[in-house]
């Protein structure tokens, strides 16, 4: 996979096409991070990719913190959006799942705490363009 790179959604159709490329990707050990507003698709982004691993049943951790799902692989899905202050992730263990080279780890809303990300990620920025039209830019940190 070769980064930076950006992909333009101008439906939900699109969108799990791109989700799909994106699954193809992905390895145990890595961390993505998605950002964009409310409403912007990141947990129907991260629905879609877990589909292509045989999880089905998907939903936004948003009041639980963090989802874990069993298919072809482990994953562990974030939701940073109401987490007040920094010590709250710590108080999770957030690192003991940053250092499971066994999983996959989606985390949405990282942009609010950057300090506590780990230098090697990708991120993925979405932008609305219009009501039906999103931007994909695909980050790699190392």
């Amino acid at each position: 996979m070769s980064f930076p790179y950006s992909r333009k959604s101008k439906s939900e159709v699109d969108t799990v096409l791109i989700a799909d490329d994106f699954s193809s990707k992905l390895k145990n050990g890595m961390i993505i991070i998605l950002n964009g507003d409310l409403g912007a698709g990141k947990t129907f982004f991260i629905k879609h990719v877990l589909q292509k691993f045989g999880i089905t049943n998907t939903n936004s951790p948003t009041f639980a913190i963090v989802n874990e799902y069993m298919g072809d692989k482990v994953f562990y899905h974030f939701d940073f959006y109401r987490i007040n202050k920094e010590s709250e992730l710590h108080d999770i263990g957030i690192e003991d799942y940053f250092n499971d080279e066994q999983s996959i780890i989606f985390i949405e809303w990282g942009n609010l705490f950057p300090h506590v990300l780990p230098k090697k990620r990708i991120e993925i920025n979405i932008s609305y363009i219009n009501d039906n039209e999103r931007e994909f830019n695909f980050l790699e940190y190392e």
